[in-house]
């Protein structure tokens, strides 16, 4: 055989391998929250992260490629936290090699200092393009734009990004900027694209109808891997429980090439895996995956129940503490727009703060984190409902004030959820600043001249979801230095069994479609 024959020969055989197309498993969550344990959601046991590892191995055996991602808020929700500060989330993410995560706005609600120790702590970076974090002593060279983690032999890119609200809803601090969101992530994707990467994953922390956006507006992006708005995508087969959208949800990108956007739901009731097969250019070619429901036949991995087991140790009896009933289901987020969990919520804080002359308290919809199922309520499922650790503050308003504030929330900032004797109708579809009527304050139509005594959390009332209505009224103010939970504690005690309230304190108008069409 010639030179030249066996020169041909061996391109012939190398060709369809150089030109391989090259497969990706990415495994990812978002929202966890700090819920290291399973959680009860219409009856059916999710999530948990010792049946989530145990998922994560089998899917690791299974494919040849993976990466392991984090979609941010691991921070807030439990006792895990309110105890550990995310050091226990951080073990378990170091154990099973999360390998990147965003950073979410929950991980400034204990300020820069909390975020600095999480992140030294961890083997894997945290990332934010938006955020500029140089004027930061505390975070300053540890919140990184971008990464690139190789995996079988092939540099994958990973630009990080964070809801543009951050400085609104959490506590990053005055030193803490943000960036505009579509240019400083194009910036980092190009830089990735300079050093010759052509697979890019935008992980981000922004919510779903953003990060739709994001895939149609950068150029270079492969994949979207978000979190911030809880959405549950593709077929779980779970009794009861609808996603939003497909999973991935394919979306065409600025430079004409498929863009994939997941999203996880939330608290690790899933596992999202999407399979990615690329091109030899680098372009997403095909897709196959689904998010893997994380249930109860899903056995423990012994390595992360042990770990956890002895983290709840010091917590345990605190956290199983009994305070009351609930006779029946309190939910966060109800069909017809309301919340009997927020009802709740804003019944204790008015209970708490009636002596400081309290006529009327509103809680703000962000702040009802968790449902409450029929029968005992523990100290830690209190938790769960209200951790933020948030004081009650009694703000004296005017009734033009107080509208206001009631209509900035119902325009998309922070809806406001009332205690009895108080609502008020709504209708989204009309222009802002026109969206409520008919408001109703302590069992009285809202007069505009009044002055008004009425109960918020020191997140709203400091302007916290962007209610400066709250934050600029002249009004007297008093903190008065009492917990929203241990308001809760307090009327769960004094009001047990604690039901569902019967009247609707919120109601949605009926929308025209053609008035709602003509709004939009």
């Amino acid at each position: 055989m010639t030179r030249a024959v066996a020169t041909l020969l061996s391109l012939a055989v190398c060709a369809p391998l150089c030109l391989a197309d090259y497969s990706l498993t990415v495994l990812h969550t978002n929202d966890m929250h700090a819920h290291a344990e399973a959680t009860k959601v219409q009856g059916q046991v999710l999530g948990g992260y010792a049946r989530q590892a145990t998922l994560i191995l089998r899917e690791r055996d299974k494919a040849d490629n993976t990466l392991l991602l984090n979609g941010g808020d691991t921070f807030q929700g439990t006792m895990f936290f309110n105890t550990y500060e995310g050091l226990a989330d951080l073990a378990y993410m170091n154990v099973i090699g999360y390998q990147a995560m965003a950073v979410g706005n929950h991980e400034f609600d204990r300020g820069p200092a909390t975020l600095a120790k999480f992140i030294k702590n961890a083997g894997f970076p945290v990332l934010s393009a938006n955020l500029d974090v140089s004027g930061e002593p505390l975070l300053r060279d540890l919140v990184k734009p971008s990464t690139v983690v190789e995996v079988g032999g092939q540099r994958i890119g990973i630009v990080g990004a964070t809801t543009p609200d951050v400085t609104n809803i959490s506590s990053p601090g005055p030193n803490v900027k943000v960036k505009d969101l579509v240019a400083s992530v194009q910036e980092a994707v190009d830089e990735l694209m300079k050093d010759k990467i052509d697979k890019i994953i935008l992980l981000s922390h922004c919510g779903y109808d953003v990060e739709q956006d994001l895939a149609k507006k950068i150029h270079g992006l492969d994949l979207v891997v978000g979190g911030h708005s809880h959405t549950l995508l593709g077929d779980t087969g779970l009794k009861n429980i609808v996603s939003k959208s497909p999973y991935p949800t394919v979306v065409q990108g600025a430079d004409g090439q498929k863009v994939l956007v997941v999203q996880a739901w939330e608290w690790g009731k899933v596992l999202g895996r999407l399979q990615v097969t690329f091109d030899d250019d680098g372009h997403v070619k095909s897709w196959d995956g689904a998010p893997i429901p994380v249930t109860e036949d899903v056995p423990e991995a012994p390595f992360v129940a042990s770990l956890y087991a002895a983290f709840a140790k010091p917590i345990e009896a605190q956290r199983k503490a009994v305070v009351g009933e609930a006779a029946t289901a309190l939910t966060r987020n109800n069909a017809d727009g309301g919340s009997t969990m927020g009802d709740v919520i804003a019944d204790a804080m008015l209970a708490a703060t009636k002596k400081y002359g309290a006529v009327a308290a509103f809680t703000n919809a962000g702040g009802v984190r968790s449902d409450l199922e029929p029968g005992p309520v523990t100290y830690g499922k209190l938790i769960e409902v209200t951790p933020f650790g948030n004081t009650l503050v009694v703000l004296e308003l005017t009734g033009a004030e107080l509208k206001a504030a009631i209509d900035h929330g119902v325009s998309g900032g922070g809806m406001l959820y009332p205690s009895a004797g108080t609502s008020y109708l709504y209708d989204s579809a009309k222009p802002a600043g026109q969206r409520t009527a008919d408001i109703i304050i302590g069992g009285q139509p809202l007069d505009p001249t009044a002055t008004y005594v009425v109960t918020f959390n020191s997140f709203t009332a400091g302007g916290g979801d962007n209610h400066d209505a709250l934050k600029a009224a002249k009004g007297k103010r008093t903190d008065t230095g009492l917990v929203d939970l241990d308001a809760m504690i307090d009327y769960f005690k004094a009001h047990n069994p604690v039901e569902a309230a019967k009247e609707r304190r919120t109601k949605r108008a009926k929308i025209d479609p053609a008035q709602a069409r003509q709004a939009s």
